[in-house]
């Protein structure tokens, strides 16, 4: 919840204009009133991609405030993020409502980047692994293939995102390599090199070469840093 209109617009613009790679795939998530918006700034870039930040589990109706995935696909977002921690500490959002929203984004034709990870006294209790793989069976692994190959896995250590705790490179390594494995044991090998797995425990321009150097990093969820235009173009820059 960050940026007026105009300020979202114009950090948007910006980076567009600046993005050197057509190989590195970028996902804008503004708030839902620029979506329509920015959607229309990045048309003309086919690597950049625009997504939501969250959508309602509910398909239509008298749910006043909410954002249906079939009004997100409306306004042209390409993605919408489900599960992010904020979601699921402040707005109390369970797996099975995750799993709920999941199928509604996909319905409407909408990837999903689904975020999952564990709270500091989660990794300190060692429950660390197995509250991940819970999060991926109860929310995603009803899919088919055909659905999960529309998944973007996203690793958010919560304890590592503005707690002044850092994770190590190994840390992230390590867990990153474990959703791979809960996905290669719930599908196959295939499905599981295909999906990308984001790395989402406060990446910024100074760390993210070297995260995105592990063999399982596939990128980034960033947070902060995407709101400056020259750290987020150093962040896209380290591939």
């Amino acid at each position: 919840m960050n940026l007026k209109r105009e300020e979202g617009l114009l950090l948007v613009s910006e980076i567009t204009s600046k993005i050197e790679s057509q190989k590195k795939q970028v996902v804008f998530a503004p708030p839902f009133l620029y979506l329509n918006k920015i959607a229309k700034i990045c048309s003309d870039f086919t690597q950049i991609k625009v997504a939501a930040q969250n959508c309602s589990k509910e398909k239509e109706g008298a749910f006043t405030g909410e954002i249906s995935a079939k009004m997100i696909d409306s306004c042209n977002a390409d993605y919408v993020i489900i599960g992010h921690s904020e979601r699921r500490e402040y707005f109390n959002e369970s797996n099975m409502d995750l799993k709920e929203k999941v199928d509604r984004a996909l319905e409407n034709k909408l990837d999903v980047i689904f975020c999952c990870g564990e709270s500091l006294s989660q990794r300190e209790n060692e429950v660390h692994f197995s509250l991940v793989k819970k999060q991926l069976s109860e929310s995603l692994f009803h899919l088919n293939v055909p659905g999960f190959s529309n998944i973007v896995i996203a690793y958010e250590p919560i304890w590592a995102i503005g707690t002044g705790v850092t994770a190590s490179t190994k840390q992230a390594q390590e867990m990153h390599a474990f959703i791979r494995s809960c996905i290669r044991e719930k599908y196959d090998i295939k499905i599981a090199e295909k999906i990308s797995i984001l790395y989402g425990g406060s990446c910024n321009h100074s760390n993210a070469k070297e995260l995105f150097s592990q063999k399982d990093i596939d990128g980034g969820l960033i947070g902060g840093a995407s709101l400056n235009t020259n750290d987020f173009l150093a962040i896209i820059n380290s591939f």
